[in-house]
């Protein structure tokens, strides 16, 4: 049986791409701050579930948390990080900054690095990051997320170009979303995909191995656009 693991498992899109895991014959350990979600999720099919209450932010306790996992599957096949933090902030409160950058940056290159480290000592695994398609452009609205998710695209590329000279057989998978139906879109808005659909695809992507990928598929169209248009015209829209 393979093993995952999910961080950020309890909600959204980790919670939907577990059980998508958890269909597929994976046993799958999910973490996440609010201990009664995780046992809710667990209750459906305890066989499968594993459950650690966890708070990414508190940096120190990230190896512990990656040593209790080992000690209970012994090897890992996957690792997710599907935990982030998107707010408003036009007028750049740091009340509202500082959460954003500490879960999807600090907490974010925690994960990634003891994940690598974890697979390069037991050579092999694969590493998935749910950053976004926000990473390719600045926005005035959401200016720190966008710009932590454009560091979590550029990590995990170099986490790709190492895991391709290492001896370990270690695949990285940046999964770029557009709008997903979930507690942390911001509003309504178009092409908004239902999360059993968008969990459907990043599995597709895991199991294909893809270096990226975006999710719905249709978000590569929006990616080519964002990658061209100069900022002088985006400005009125971002």
């Amino acid at each position: 049986m393979k093993h995952a693991l999910v961080i950020g498992g309890s909600s959204g899109i980790g919670k939907a791409l577990a059980a998508r895991l958890v269909a597929a014959g994976f046993r799958v350990v999910i973490t996440g701050r609010r201990e009664t979600l995780l046992l809710e999720i667990q209750a459906t099919c305890p066989e499968q579930y594993l459950i650690k209450s966890h708070d990414v932010t508190d940096l120190s306790s990230c190896e512990s948390l990656f040593q209790w996992v080992k000690e209970q599957v012994n090897t890992l096949d996957l690792v997710v990080y599907s935990s982030g933090i998107a707010t408003f902030n036009n007028l750049l409160d740091w009340e509202k900054e500082q959460p954003t950058l500490q879960t999807n940056v600090m907490a974010a290159a925690k994960i990634y690095g003891l994940a690598y480290q974890l697979f390069e000592a037991q050579g092999y695994g694969h590493l998935v990051g749910i950053s976004s398609i926000a990473s390719i452009r600045g926005n005035r609205y959401v200016a720190a997320y966008n710009a932590s998710k454009a560091f979590q695209a550029s990590y995990l590329e170099s986490l790709w170009m190492k895991g391709k000279r290492a001896k370990a057989a270690i695949d990285v998978t940046d999964i770029q979303p557009g709008f997903v139906d979930t507690a942390m879109a911001l509003g309504p808005t178009f092409w908004m995909a239902d999360v059993s659909k968008a969990a459907a695809q990043i599995y597709r992507a895991i199991k294909r191995k893809k270096r990226k990928a975006y999710i719905t598929r249709r978000w590569a169209l929006i990616a080519l656009v964002l990658k061209i248009v100069p900022a002088s015209l985006l400005k009125r829209y971002l």
